[in-house]
């Protein structure tokens, strides 16, 4: 099994917009797409907000979604339209991802590709790629994001005004170590982002 994890420091930043140019772009892999929402409190770390996400059985703090396209606007149906062989929501409570992993690896066990929208995850499996989206004009930066920066493969470059990130504690070194890829909306991708996966997934 072939993997790309693509995350990124914040939400709203291109994450998935990234991960649907690379399916379309490389449709004959017949990707399998998750998409991995950690929720606590009732809030949401896709919006930031109280919302649905949210599981109330504290005896199972997770649950796997098969995407079905009725409601386009979604992430996972995104990744689906952009020519998933199949999108899967993982709705897991914040801390508790390992708890999912069982469950996660038994969902994409036999699968050729399979292209993962989280950071979190690169915790507990190796991903052949993993691309982290990283936008300087954006203040937030995921805890996720900060930990595993160094195991990024390569770094998106989402246009922005700011020209130097603007976090504290963040190892701008990283940045001159891996590969980094300037990429314009609304793709969030280009040529050689989809080059260099092709090339690490050979």
């Amino acid at each position: 099994m072939k993997t790309v994890v693509v995350g990124g420091n914040s939400r709203n930043i291109g994450k998935t917009s990234l991960a649907c140019s690379l399916i379309e772009a490389t449709k004959q892999l017949e990707w399998t797409a998750l998409k991995i929402t950690q929720f606590g409190h009732g809030i949401c770390s896709t919006s930031g907000e109280a919302c649905g996400c949210a599981i109330d059985d504290p005896e199972c703090p997770y649950e796997i979604t098969v995407e079905t396209g009725e409601k386009p606007t979604s992430d996972t149906a995104r990744m689906l339209r952009a020519g998933a062989r199949e999108s899967l929501w993982v709705r897991v409570a914040m801390g508790q991802l390992e708890r999912a992993m069982p469950a996660i690896r038994a969902r994409i066990v036999g699968r050729q590709h399979v292209l993962i929208e989280s950071n979190s995850v690169v915790e507990f499996v190796e991903p052949d790629v993993y691309f982290s989206v990283l936008n300087f004009d954006e203040p937030d930066f995921k805890v996720s994001a900060a930990r595993l920066g160094d195991r990024v493969d390569a770094f998106v470059l989402p246009t922005a005004k700011n020209v130097q990130p603007p976090w504290p504690g963040f190892d701008q070194t990283l940045l001159s170590q891996k590969r980094s890829f300037n990429v314009e909306p609304p793709s969030y991708c280009n040529a050689d982002v989809v080059k260099f996966a092709a090339d690490l997934l050979r």
